[in-house]
């Protein structure tokens, strides 16, 4: 079976998953907004998904592409870097890795939008067989 999503990055973003941070990792960007807005269910939604999170990663390695842009890197790079357009770069979308350095990720809502699309993003690219940015 393909490996597109890393299960210790899973758990590791778990840690912060309150804030549906697995869950947009997982691809599941409405329940991740969810997750966000009422801080996982008040708690309990977080703590189910401690024992949820295999059936994600397996889930998230069935539906998205293996290739040469490892979906993992990216997400590094959005939640950390995004307001500068670094995981788009990454990914060879320089024009608009550029306007996202200049405007702060378009002023927060670029990130968001990358929040709900990145893994199909992804996706598309590696289906393509796109190369990662390499200094």
């Amino acid at each position: 079976m393909n490996s597109t999503h890393n299960i210790v990055a899973g758990y590791i973003l778990w840690i912060f998953g309150f804030l549906g941070a697995h869950r947009f990792y997982y691809g599941k960007a409405v329940s991740g907004t969810i997750w966000f807005f009422t801080l996982g269910l008040l708690g309990i939604g977080w703590l189910i998904d401690l024992f949820l999170i295999p059936g994600m990663n397996e889930s998230a390695n069935f539906d998205y592409s293996q290739g040469k842009l490892d979906y993992t890197i990216g997400w590094v790079l959005l939640t950390f870097l995004g307001l500068f357009g670094v995981h788009r770069m990454y990914m060879g979308k320089w024009i608009t890795g550029i306007i996202y350095l200049c405007t702060g990720g378009l002023i927060g809502i670029g990130i968001v939008y990358d929040y709900w699309t990145l893994n199909e993003q992804i996706d598309a690219l590696n289906r393509e067989g796109r190369e990662p940015f390499k200094l």
